[in-house]
């Protein structure tokens, strides 16, 4: 084992620990980083306490420590043990842990301090998963204030090297050079006129004819897996064993995958990308890379996830290439031109950036911390993802204000998704307790094929019976029986916005949340109108997302059984030509109307009520909106954007829809009719918005009119986008030298200087520059047209006039 090329680097790799907090270390796949040099670390006395290796994938995992543990002549749960959700295989003398990410959150939300532990190892870390990220950050928080002795040790083939040493300035960067053996790679685009398929079992089976060993073939999914399997079967010959391997798969069927080929045969692994790890696949020496990958994104608009197929990154190609050199040299054929994998990304997306972070969200309460911008990230969540969460998480009962409720509390115990925590912590009596385990078990391993959720609720499989008893254990209960019949009403608990009305015969329902989704036409849960649908998938051609498990219920029953989900509004059906309103009581289940009654003699308040609720719902236009209303919203608009020192209310339609019950509620004291709404002043109205010192400031800073030198009460024009106006006729301004002035003589008015005849003459903001300029074009052209009115040489000073000539001689 001393061979191994991580074997080179161990003397500067034990020094780094020994005196810095963080190291990062860059082995190539098959170096034995994950398979050796963790044991050298232990023996090497070095780090004080436990070691803690964390593997993002549990078949991984559950490997590594079997390796490790053989290479001690050991079992595992001896001196190396490993836990994962639902498997723990640890003892008194474990010293050296392997666990996954889930694992490693839940030891550090239980004991901030990790007591006894003296070194975290993150595995496989260019994976950028969501967890081993908040790992990372959780890790980093410890270092920073509980535990400077504690080490860490973050490694991989292909790290992120500027993002860590951006984050990590001081970090030790070891790097151990070259492969086990080498690996020849060559690039062949796939045949455009051929399905993806049938192009790489072509590809596939080629390679094998030319060269001999094991091959591990990398697809983006297991829809593509099985049909490439499909494919291979008349392609090759009897002694190459076709091996699945992906991570919904039962555990014996991954081990056939990863244990050597029986004798005088070999074999053909069909792997996702879960075989990029540091998992040993036995007796590999071929490997055919699809470059293409399927990630999971989350739309935070929708709530949901879309399955992307795309090209891998460099880091993955290069991922992919090692599994050839594990073992013996090899070769790694890319289906992909190099022109096409240079311009590959670099390194993948980071999980983070593209997930559904109400985990998260609960974490970081769990470990107080409401703002994730107080920890150190390599990629902070982002902001509409993190408002997404919150907005679900406060519609599961998790939260108040910024801070976990009782409810959040006891699902951040539980270590479950969220909604399915949020289910669990429902569970009253025994047997829904039972009941609601099951279904988590369930939902976190489905079934494949069938959506009807009660069909699969009926069957009994060992591995949903084995972790639906750990969370019954966890959950304090000793009994109980699971019940088909409390399925739905369990599932609203975590799923409210998945509730689910048919609304056509070709398999389309409406979801709580307003968003569509669908089953196919010829699925027998189509034949029920109402669902609870907790699997759901956002497609790429359809905007309606893939049921993928359902359970059929009862709108009426289940409204009963869990009252909290019916929201109750009053709204109006308006009657221009009898000009009365009709009110109606509906009853919501989100977006899912339940039933609508009509309010046969409403009180003055449901009245009321429901008048509001129509004029949101039809618009602010159903109100009647006179001039003098119209100017004094747009005074109150202008008076906030002239005047901000100032705290004026808010008047876009948004707003004042929002704040219906606030300014007009007080006004409609009578109004029984939409004849009678319609007369009501809403200029009156509005005035409810301000206190009197407000109002006051409102008519003095802007006011309706401005006297004119005349005497004159002259209308002020407001508008939304253009200057205040002023239209008066010329000579009622004479004798004012300078341009009238409003809200503190921030603003000048706009005049319209109107001839006699209220004809527009001139338009102007500088009133004294246009007496001493243009003013003596128009007063030579208004002599002659009216020779009866005064038209002063310096009417800047001269006095001004509403009359002729002849009559102010009189």
């Amino acid at each position: 084992m001393t061979s191994l090329p991580v074997a080179a680097v161990l003397p500067d790799l034990l020094a780094a620990l020994r005196h810095a907090p963080q190291v990062l270390l860059n082995a190539p796949t098959g170096a034995g980083k994950s398979t050796w040099l963790p044991l050298q670390i232990l023996h090497s006395g070095v780090v004080t306490g436990k070691i803690i290796l964390l593997e993002p994938r549990r078949l991984a995992a559950r490997n590594v420590a079997h390796r490790l543990a053989e290479l001690l002549h050991e079992k595992p749960g001896d001196t190396v043990g490993y836990r994962m959700r639902a498997e723990s295989c640890v003892g008194p003398a474990t010293r050296l842990e392997v666990v996954t990410e889930g694992i490693l959150t839940r030891m550090l939300q239980s004991d901030p301090e990790l007591s006894g532990v003296g070194l975290v190892i993150l595995d496989e870390f260019h994976e950028r998963s969501l967890q081993a990220d908040l790992a990372l950050a959780l890790l980093l928080d410890v270092q920073q204030g509980l535990r400077d002795d504690l080490r860490l040790l973050i490694m991989s083939a292909t790290l992120d090297n500027d993002r860590l040493r951006q984050r990590l300035p001081d970090a030790p960067v070891i790097a151990s050079e070259g492969r086990a053996f080498p690996v020849e790679r060559r690039w062949q685009p796939l045949a455009p006129h051929q399905r993806f398929d049938e192009a790489v079992a072509a590809a596939t089976a080629e390679l094998l004819r030319q060269e001999s060993g094991s091959l591990l073939l990398f697809l983006p999914g297991v829809g593509e897996i099985q049909r490439v399997q499909t494919q291979l079967l008349s392609r090759v010959g009897s002694d190459v064993l076709l091996c699945p391997l992906y991570g919904a798969l039962p555990l014996s069927e991954q081990r056939k995958a990863i244990l050597p080929a029986p004798p005088g045969q070999r074999k053909v692994v069909l792997a996702t990308n879960i075989a990029e790890t540091s998992l040993t696949i036995e007796g590999i020496r071929l490997v055919v890379d699809s470059a293409q990958e399927r990630v999971a994104s989350y739309d935070p608009r929708t709530g949901l996830t879309r399955l992307l197929t795309q090209r891998i990154s460099q880091a993955s190609m290069i991922q992919r290439a090692g599994r050839a050199g594990r073992l013996e040299p090899g070769i790694c054929l890319h289906l992909t031109s190099a022109e096409q994998a240079e311009r590959a990304a670099a390194q993948s997306l980071p999980e983070i950036v593209q997930s559904d972070l109400c985990g998260l969200v609960i974490e970081l309460l769990q470990w107080g911390c409401p703002d994730p911008s107080q920890l150190l990230w390599l990629d902070p969540p982002p902001a509409v993802n993190l408002d997404a969460a919150r907005r679900l998480l406060t519609q599961l009962g998790a939260l108040e204000g910024e801070r976990l409720s009782a409810r959040g509390q006891k699902m951040a115990t539980l270590g479950s998704e969220p909604r399915l925590a949020a289910m669990l912590v429902a569970a009253e009596t025994s047997d829904d307790i039972a009941t609601a385990a099951k279904l988590a078990a369930i939902l976190e391993e489905p079934p494949r094929g069938n959506s009807d959720l009660a069909s699969a609720f009926a069957r009994t499989m060992p591995n949903w019976q084995h972790r639906a008893q750990q969370l019954v254990k966890r959950l304090g209960s000793r009994g109980g029986s699971p019940d088909a019949g409390r399925i739905p009403f369990l599932l609203a608990q975590g799923y409210p916005d998945r509730i689910a009305r048919r609304r056509g015969l070709d398999g389309r329902y409406q979801l709580a949340n307003g968003m569509g989704a669908m089953l196919d036409a010829d699925d027998a849960l189509t034949r029920h109108e109402w669902l609870i649908a907790p699997l759901l998938l956002q497609g790429s051609q359809s905007p309606d997302a893939r049921i993928l498990q359902a359970v059929a219920t009862d709108g009426e029953a289940l409204a009963q059984a869990c009252p909290q989900l019916v929201q109750q509004s009053d709204t109006v059906e308006w009657d221009e030509a009898q000009g009365t309103l009709r009110a109606f009581r509906r009853a919501q289940i989100g977006r899912l109307t339940l039933s609508v009654k009509p309010l046969a003699k409403p009180s003055e308040e449901e009245l009321h009520r429901a008048m509001l609720n129509g004029i949101r719902e039809k618009g602010l236009g159903v109100l009647n909106w006179t001039p003098q209303a119209e100017q004094y919203r747009l005074r109150l608009h202008c008076a906030a954007r002239w005047l901000p020192e100032f705290d004026w209310p808010a008047v876009d339609d948004e707003a004042l829809l929002a704040t219906l019950e606030s300014w007009l509620l007080p006004q409609m004291q009578g109004v029984h009719s939409l004849r009678a709404l319609k007369a009501l002043d809403v200029k009156e109205a509005l005035q409810n918005l301000l206190d009197w010192s407000l109002r006051q400031r409102l008519d003095s800073e802007l006011p309706t009119h401005y006297t004119v030198p005349t005497g004159s009460r002259i209308a002020i024009r407001y508008h939304e986008d253009n200057p205040p106006a002023l239209a008066v006729r010329m000579q009622e301004m004479f004798g004012e030298a300078v341009t009238p002035s409003i809200a503190q003589g921030r603003v000048p008015l706009v005049l319209e200087l109107l001839s006699p005849a209220h004809r527009p003459l001139q338009i102007t903001r500088d009133l004294g520059a246009f007496w001493a300029g243009s003013y003596r074009e128009v007063q030579k052209e208004m002599k002659g047209r009216y020779p009866k009115h005064v038209w002063p040489d310096d009417p800047a000073h001269a006095a001004p006039t509403r009359r002729t000539k002849n009559y102010s001689a009189r």
